[in-house]
This record gives C-alpha cells, sequence and structure tokens, in this order.
C-alpha cells in the first residue's frame, strides 16, 4: 500500500545556481510570520478563555489546517519549476489565469497593506514601552516604514540577512519566557467553557499560523525552489507546531486564567529577563513587515508579466539585476504601505485582509486536491499527497473564513468573484494549459457513461448537425440553429471537402479557422470536417459515424437544393437521414425577400406560421416544438406562433376549431389557432395568402416513398412565392407529442 504523501528529492545538480537557499528563502521569513505578535500579545488570553485542554484543541486545529495548506503547496511546487509570483503563480498555472488573478490581485494588495499593519503594531508596541517620552507613533510608524522600504529595495539578500537578527531576537525572547517562573499562585484550569465561545477564542488564534506564504513568495528568488519549497515550509510549519504546542503548559502553570485575560503582556512578567518579551514583539512585528514588502512586489510582478493588469501598467513586470529584483514594484508597494500608515487605523479592513490570505488558501487546497483527483500523466509531483488532505484543507479553510467573520468572507468572495469576471471578459490567452480542461473531461466522461441510448421526451431537445459548408455562405442555417438551441443544445457545423483537397495536417487547420470564426460572430459550435468523393456520401457517411457514445445529433439541418440535376440524390439523403432515426430540417430562403428576419425581429413582432395537417403524430408536433423553442430564444420573445388548418367543408369548421383550439390551451405554448375554409382554393393558393407576411413559414415534410421526389419538388413549388421556409420531417419512431406534454 502507498504511502498517503511522500517525497523523492531530486537528484543534486552540479551546476550552482544564483539564489536563496531553504533556510533564508524559506524557512526563516516562513517562521518568523508564524511566530508574530499574537504570540506575544494574544496567547495568554486564548488559554485563559479556553483552559489548557481548550488551548491544545485550538493548537491542534488551527495547525491541522496550516499543515493540510503546506502539503498542498508542497505537491504543487514540486510538479513544476515555480516562478516568480509564488501563490499566484501555482494558481494560475493550475486553475487557469482567470482563477490566479482573481486570487493574485486581492492578494497583492493584502500584503502590501500589511506592511503598514505590521509598522502601526510596531510603533503601537514602541509607545507604550516608553510612555514617558510621549513618543508620536504615526511618525514611529513612518520612520519603520522608509527603514523596511530601504532595506527591500536596496536588495532582497540583505532584508533576508536582517531578517536572521531578528530570529536571533525572537528566540532569546522565547528562552527567557521558557526559563521564567510563576507571576502567582496557581490554580490550574483545564478546560474552561463559561467565558468567550471556543469558536471565537479559535479565530482570534488561528492568523497566528498563516505566515507559510512568506517562504512561497520568496519563490522566483531560491536557488532550487523544487527542493526548498517542501523543506522550508514544512520545517517552518513544524517549528511553530512545536512552539505553540509548549507554550500554553507554561503559562497554565504560571498565572491563573484571570490573568492571563486582563494583562495581554503577561508574557514579560514570566521570562527571566522581560525586555527580551519586547525585543520579540518588535521582532516579530519587524520580520512580518519585511516578509510582506519582499513578496508583495514579485506577485504584482508576476501579474504584470502575464497580461493580468492593464496594458499601461505592464513595466510593473520589469526586473533588475542579475536577481530579476522587482524593484519598481517594491517602490509602487512602498508608496501603497506609506499612504496606509497615514490613514493610520487599519482595524476596519484588517478583517479583509486576514480573508485574503484564507481565500488564497482555500484555492491552493482546490489546486491540489482536483490535480490529485483527476491524476493527469501531466501532475507528477516528487512530494506525493493523497487528495483527500487537501480537499480537507479546503473545507478546513472555508470553515474557519466564516468563522473569523462572516462580513469580511462575504466581502472578500464579492471582491475575488468580481475580479474573476473582469479578468475573463478581457479574454486573456495563456501559453500554458491548466487542469479546468481535465475537469470537464471527467465530468463528460461521467455524463457521456450515465446517458443511456433510450429516447427521454421528458428532457429533449434538438442537438443540430448543420451541413452548412462553407459558414460564410450560408450563415442563416448557423443563424437558424442557435436561435433553436439558445447555448443549450449542442450544434456541429460540418462540410464535406473533396477528396484530396486537404490532408489531415492541413484539414485541422481550416477547422480551427472556422472554430474563430464562429466564435468570432458569438456562435459556440462544435466544427466537423471530412472528406469524402461524393458530398451526399460524405453527409450520408457523416452522420452515421459522428458523435460520442449515446451523445450523437439527433437533428440534421441543411439547406434546400436548388439543382435539379442533384433533386434526387438529395432526396435520397434525406430519406437515409430518415430511416437512421434522425429528424431533418430544410431551410428554403426566399432570394426576393425584402427584408432580413434575423436583424429585424428585434424592431418588429415576428410572425410564425405552423401548417397543421398530419396530426398530433410526428411532424405536427415537431414543429410546434421547434417555433416554440424559437420563440422562447430572447431575440424572438415577442413572435407570435399561428397555427393554421385547412378544412374542405363549412360543417366541419367549427368543430376544428374547437379541436385546434383544445390542442392549443392544452400545449400552453402561447399559439393562436385559425381553421381556413378552402371554398374550391387550393393549398398552394391558401397557403401564398395565407402566409406571404410571415417571418417563418413551419410545413411538414412527406415520409420518403418512391414518391418523395416529386413531392418534394411540389413543396418547393407551393412555397416559391413565400418567405422563409422550414420544411421538417421527424424521425419516424419518436413521440413528440410527449415533448409537449401530452398524455
Amino acid at each position: 500500500m502507498k504511502s498517503l504523501f511522500q517525497f523523492s528529492p531530486p537528484a543534486k545538480q552540479t551546476n550552482k545556481k544564483k539564489g536563496l537557499e531553504t533556510f533564508g528563502g524559506v524557512y526563516t521569513p516562513s517562521t518568523l510570520t508564524i511566530l508574530g505578535v499574537i504570540m506575544y500579545l494574544r496567547f495568554g488570553w486564548v488559554v485563559g478563555n479556553a483552559g489548557l485542554m481548550g488551548a491544545f484543541l485550538i493548537v491542534i486545529l488551527a495547525n491541522s489546517i496550516t499543515f493540510f495548506t503546506a502539503l498542498s503547496v508542497c505537491a504543487i511546487a514540486t510538479d513544476r519549476v515555480i516562478r516568480t509570483g509564488g501563490a499566484y503563480y501555482m494558481i494560475s498555472r493550475s486553475l487557469g489565469i482567470e482563477t490566479g488573478g482573481a486570487v493574485g490581485i486581492p492578494l497583492y494588495f493584502a500584503q502590501a497593506l500589511s506592511v503598514a499593519l505590521y509598522t502601526i503594531g510596531f510603533a503601537e508596541s514602541v509607545v507604550a514601552a516608553f510612555p514617558l517620552l510621549n513618543l508620536n507613533q504615526l511618525y514611529i510608524a513612518l520612520v519603520v516604514t522608509v527603514g523596511v522600504g530601504i532595506i527591500s529595495i536596496t536588495s532582497a539578500k540583505i532584508a533576508i540577512k536582517a531578517q536572521y537578527f531578528i530570529m536571533a531576537a525572537i528566540a532569546l525572547s522565547l528562552l527567557s519566557f521558557y526559563f521564567g517562573y510563576p507571576v502567582e499562585e496557581v490554580n490550574m484550569e483545564m478546560w474552561v467553557t463559561d467565558k468567550e465561545p471556543f469558536w471565537a477564542v479559535f479565530a482570534v488564534f488561528f492568523p497566528a499560523v498563516t505566515g507559510i506564504m512568506a517562504g512561497v513568495n520568496m519563490s522566483g528568488d531560491l536557488r532550487d525552489p523544487i527542493r526548498s519549497l517542501p523543506i522550508g515550509t514544512l520545517a517552518a510549519v513544524g517549528t511553530g507546531f512545536l512552539i505553540y504546542i509548549t507554550l500554553p503548559i507554561f503559562l497554565a502553570m504560571r498565572a491563573n486564567g484571570s490573568t492571563l485575560i486582563a494583562e495581554p503582556l503577561i508574557m514579560q512578567r514570566m521570562a527571566l529577563w522581560g525586555p527580551a518579551i519586547s525585543v520579540g514583539v518588535w521582532g516579530a512585528t519587524l520580520s512580518s513587515a519585511i516578509g510582506s514588502i519582499l513578496g508583495a512586489p514579485r506577485i504584482l510582478q508576476a501579474l504584470a508579466r502575464d497580461g493580468i493588469l492593464p496594458s499601461w501598467m505592464r513595466f510593473l513586470g520589469q526586473g533588475s539585476g542579475p536577481d530579476d529584483e522587482p524593484k519598481i514594484g517594491t517602490l509602487v508597494t512602498f508608496v501603497i504601505a506609506l499612504a496606509a500608515v497615514c490613514i493610520g487605523d487599519l482595524n476596519l479592513i484588517a478583517p479583509i485582509l486576514t480573508m485574503f490570505f484564507l481565500t488564497t488558501y482555500l484555492v491552493l487546497n482546490i489546486s491540489a486536491g482536483v490535480e490529485g483527483v483527476l491524476n493527469s500523466p501531466s501532475f507528477r509531483p516528487s512530494f506525493k499527497v493523497h487528495w483527500i488532505f487537501s480537499w480537507l484543507g479546503a473545507i478546513g479553510c472555508l470553515g474557519v473564513m466564516f468563522l473569523i467573520d462572516t462580513i469580511a468572507t462575504c466581502v472578500a468572495g464579492v471582491v475575488v468573484i468580481s475580479i474573476y469576471f473582469w479578468v475573463r471578459q478581457r479574454e486573456l490567452s495563456a501559453t500554458w494549459g491548466d487542469v479546468r480542461r481535465g475537469v470537464w473531461m471527467a465530468i463528460l466522461r461521467m455524463a457521456i457513461l450515465q446517458t443511456d441510448h433510450t429516447n427521454d421526451t421528458k428532457n429533449w431537445r434538438p442537438q443540430f448537425l448543420v451541413l452548412s459548408g462553407a459558414p460564410t455562405k450560408r450563415w442563416p442555417l448557423i443563424q437558424l440553429a442557435q436561435a433553436l438551441t439558445y447555448n443549450r443544445g449542442l450544434i456541429t457545423v460540418s462540410s464535406v471537402l473533396p477528396v484530396g483537397s486537404r490532408d489531415v495536417a492541413r484539414q485541422a487547420i481550416l477547422e480551427k479557422r472556422i472554430r474563430d470564426y464562429l466564435q468570432r460572430r458569438g456562435v459556440k459550435a462544435l466544427v466537423r470536417l471530412v472528406t469524402a468523393p461524393d458530398p451526399f456520401d460524405g453527409a450520408e457517411r457523416l452522420v452515421e459515424t459522428y458523435g460520442l457514445g449515446s451523445i450523437v445529433p439527433n437533428t440534421i439541418l441543411l439547406g434546400d437544393s436548388q439543382q435539379t440535376s442533384h433533386r434526387e440524390r438529395y432526396c435520397q439523403m434525406i430519406a437515409n437521414f430518415h430511416k437512421a432515426q434522425r429528424n431533418v430540417i430544410v431551410l428554403r430562403e426566399n432570394p426576393d425577400l425584402l427584408y432580413n428576419p434575423w436583424k429585424e425581429s428585434k424592431n418588429r413582432r415576428c410572425h410564425i406560421d405552423v401548417w397543421w395537417s398530419g396530426g398530433r403524430q410526428g411532424n405536427g408536433s415537431l414543429m410546434l416544438v421547434l417555433a416554440y423553442l424559437l420563440c422562447s430564444n430572447p431575440q424572438w420573445r415577442k413572435g407570435k406562433i399561428h397555427l393554421k388548418l385547412v378544412v374542405t367543408e363549412e360543417s366541419a369548421v367549427k368543430e376544428a376549431q374547437h379541436n385546434l383550439s383544445k390542442l392549443v390551451q392544452d400545449l400552453r405554448i402561447g399559439a393562436t389557432s385559425e381553421v381556413i375554409l378552402s371554398n374550391g382554393r387550393s393549398f398552394t393558393t391558401i397557403l401564398e395568402q395565407s402566409s406571404i407576411g410571415a417571418d417563418f413559414v413551419f410545413l411538414g415534410m412527406p415520409s420518403p416513398d418512391k414518391s418523395f421526389v416529386p413531392n418534394y419538388e411540389k413543396l418547393q413549388q407551393w412555397t416559391k412565392a413565400l418567405p422563409t421556409i422550414i420544411f421538417v420531417l421527424a424521425a419516424p419512431e419518436f413521440n413528440f407529442h410527449e415533448v409537449l406534454g401530452e398524455n
């Protein structure tokens, strides 16, 4: 049995590359962000409100979510080279450029504003530590922000070295705390239920363990990201867990719950050397600020290079020096941080910033989870993780988001979705593949296997095979198919090419050109080309072989035959389609028509005539279904269906009108019934007089037999003076009256 997750380190390389190592590039920034101000100023409050066992449970639950997310990050990071952009790069290459942009843009602003959040926190702690000096909090925050900005603009390596000193300060503060002493006689509380709710306490603590992105954001500066990211990230998560699981024991043994709640800096009183805790608090805020100002510009750089940002902002993608450092992006981030510091109060947006970080973790888990479930051959991470861990991490992130702040979660969700659709409507093209196609292929496979070959009148709708030839020459055929499906049925635009006119490669190129042409004109359709010595044989072979499983076109749409020399073969082809259990629709246009119904339908009430002659079976019901679908399209919603019937005897008019009106009422299609007395007139005369002003006229075709050719020519003769005609021949063994809802 295979392990749920395993790591196969890459082979050692002899060529030394420039870049940051695992310790300085991943472990240090991640650990320093995890061991932040919540550990110093809020962890005592957590233990006091939840008790020792409650604190243990909170630490385990929170770190489990972070651990699962770290596993997802490791899986993605060891599958492909992670370049500049960190989390954005991972998401965009897995779930697509739109999803990457939707998460990457808010993540950048969250990290940029976090710089101000941390420097303001640093300033507040300094003012509180030296009350007699009457220091100005704003000036201190501005000075610290400028200092952090100068360090980051100068060099990422200098910033990393500065973090080593900060890590030493935090280590000193922890050692001072561990070797400290109790501040009072303690009555240890193991479990507390009468103070703050458990989940409220959990929500306060959870941001303390959300620091793993600090190392991921430095991916473009790492010497070997495939090796460094999993090792450094998991090591940082493990370090944070060991510290957070031991701190509650010392806190609970050295002070009562009420004291832990009342004094945010209780750790300072417990420490062997109190000032070390202040140094640790300052180091934690500074390290988080440095980590944010290092990570944010690299996300901005990647967004600009991928074209997510508007074209006039492409300059933000430029890099400087041999390490490709985003100095322009760092300067922009520095300006944003300074502006935020001047505002001074970030309490209102702090929860939303946390939501953006958690949204990133959520989407990263989904990315790894989807890749794991699909198990595509292209997804071969060195660090193998079972997909269940990724989905557990995603569920945990989503749950924690709502527990922390429901309103902030909804606001963050609206922002992310809005950016997604903004990026999507720009129709950006990516040079890389993503997992979405694999998801659709998996869904398609399940759908095909679940769909049997039995006829289903409940869910029937036309699935068109349009024998259009060159789309530009018979565009109304495609317009009619689109109007009848309205993005709810499949359309395949097809053509039969002469043998030898195209080889396989050139045929594929032509298919792509047709798809691009259809897309430019707003038509979503498949394209299928075949070669055959005879176009009629090619069309019959296409109908016979085209499709996948039970998903085959049930309706063939073609143009009228104008050449008398091909009339017999044309009618034979229709008869073969009929034998193959396909509906056949023939569109006959009048070249002398003074107006175009496809364009003018928006400004005039569309008039549709359906000539009822075959009863409820076959052609009659199919014509009504098609007319109803046409009027269901928003373009034709003002249309009116006129159901017409001719009788030869005056005595039959009343009964025919009653039956036709009842039929229309029962079918609930909003049609108007009309019974016409012939009075000795021929059907041709009645048809021409009654439908001359219609936009579309539906007429049923007779069933193919030995006299089908003259019967078809008779239909053509009847309709030569009429506007657009739609001849309909229903499949012989399908109950279209049940589609209309008749019992």
